[in-house]
């Protein structure tokens, strides 16, 4: 069974997640990732290969940190052990120190038990999907193991902080005085560095969440729980409010009235500032197929053009390196900004969606208002035969009629999970009422031509 999944390996620490399997997966990430031609050249100069480890706070991070970096120095690799810090931070250290690959402890915005590995090939990109079954394959193979003076070093990255918050004050294109922001860490990577860099920014900041014991991360705060945001916000008399998940690679926020806006509004807001100022390559934007329609009719009207993939950040990252893009997201607030990152930055995109509001004067629910986010309901149909949803004409059929009474006004989409025997049922409309009737009719012809039981 691949150990690997969407983002990296995961699973319940100490459960599939084990010390040894950590240490197995370094030794063999050194092997792979030990074998290019940048890698080979200092080899040949009698250098030895050099990584970047980082994690978040939770406490299954400290053992598994100890494993990662023991497998890279007993292959012969230098580990340089950067602390808590986000996930995006760890990328850009990468590349800032020219390291040959990174390791990021960290299982995102799950709960406390789980954990997980992310390794970032040099430049700090994530590696793809042919890379990661090379490194599977190589865990029961030959391990490197240099002796005496081949060994590799584990040292600490003693300003791997203070390199990113320089690197992200100077992307800024105008300062945050003015602005009264609330910072809700989830308690996770986040919480020491992103008060910090706000503050530089020129913002006033309260924060909540940013108290990690080990065991609190994304417990009742973060990105995936916004409501003690957004009742600090407005209760407090806030201008923002910003908050992160676990590593902050993701940013969702709520106006000054404690209303959501989320990663396609953010992206809309964005896209629009940076085709002013000349900085959206081809005036496009990349999203998935489950970014609003809003997003789609806000950026028609605005020249911009919008290309979608599949669901997941790293289809986003993949197609918006092939086409040199400079803007691209998920609606859960994974955005990435390619002029200043390699991989979705929770931080960058907060400060960037904050100084939007600085330097137009405007509130966040002014800037937000680019674009109409058009009601969506999702249903999970399960036990059905999920690889037929394509083929079935009669499901073919109630999409096509769904397609022709909406027209404009909404979208449908049929999409199968990866991983269990469902169909997933979207549709948007223009009124709340409508989407969740053509969603509830769409959702019985699945589940009546696709049903196990008749397969």
């Amino acid at each position: 069974m691949p150990i690997f999944g969407t983002d990296g390996v995961r699973g319940l620490a100490n459960g599939i997640l084990t010390a040894d399997l950590a240490l197995t997966l370094a030794q063999a990430t050194a092997v792979v990732l030990g074998q290019g031609r940048t890698a080979e050249a200092r080899k040949a100069e009698g250098k030895r290969l050099t990584a970047v480890v980082a994690r978040d706070p939770r406490v299954s991070g400290h053992f598994l940190t100890a494993a990662v970096a023991a497998g890279l120095a007993s292959s012969g690799v230098d580990v340089l052990e950067a602390g808590v810090i986000p996930t995006p931070a760890l990328a850009f250290l990468v590349a800032d120190r020219d390291a040959d690959f990174g390791v990021m402890i960290s299982a995102s915005h799950n709960a406390a038990p789980d954990n997980g590995i992310k390794i970032f090939a040099r430049g700090g990109v994530k590696l793809p999907d042919i890379v990661e079954q090379r490194i599977e394959a190589a865990m029961d193979g030959d391990k490197l193991r240099p002796t005496g003076a081949g060994v590799g070093r584990i040292d600490r990255f003693s300003d791997a902080e203070d390199r990113y918050v320089v690197h992200l004050l100077g992307s800024l294109p105008h300062r945050l005085g003015g602005i009264h922001v609330v910072l809700d860490c989830a308690h996770g990577a986040a919480s020491g560095v992103s008060p910090e860099t706000f503050r530089d920014a020129g913002a006033e900041v309260t924060v909540i969440g940013a108290e990690p014991d080990g065991l609190n991360i994304n417990d009742g705060v973060g990105s995936t729980h916004l409501e003690n945001l957004a009742e600090a916000v407005v209760r407090l008399g806030a201008d923002v409010g910003i908050a992160h998940d676990g590593d902050a690679d993701r940013c969702l926020a709520v106006d000054a009235q404690g209303n959501v806006i989320d990663g396609d509004q953010i992206m809309a807001i964005l896209a629009v500032a940076m085709k002013e100022r000349g900085h959206l390559t081809d005036d496009t934007l990349v999203a998935t197929v489950m970014s609003n329609l809003g997003l789609h009719m806000a950026m028609r009207e605005h020249g911009i053009t919008v290309r979608q993939t599949a669901v997941g950040d790293r289809y986003v990252l993949e197609d918006m390196n092939a086409g040199g893009y400079a803007l691209g997201g998920e609606q859960s607030g994974h955005v990435i900004m390619s002029e200043y990152a390699t991989t979705g930055d929770g931080l960058l995109t907060g400060l960037h969606l904050v100084a939007e509001m600085a330097r137009q004067g405007k509130t966040l629910a002014e800037l937000a208002s680019v674009m109409t986010v058009y009601p969506q309901v999702l249903i999970n149909v399960r036990d059905v035969d999920k690889d037929r949803v394509a083929e079935d004409e009669a499901v073919q059929a109630a999409v096509r009629e769904l397609e022709d009474e909406l027209g404009d006004t909404g979208r449908v989409l049929l999409r199968k999970s990866g991983t269990e025997p469902l169909v997933r049922v979207m549709v948007e409309a223009a009124d709340g009422d409508s989407a969740q009737a053509y969603a509830d009719r769409l959702a019985g012809v699945v589940r009546e031509r696709l049903a196990l039981s008749d397969a």
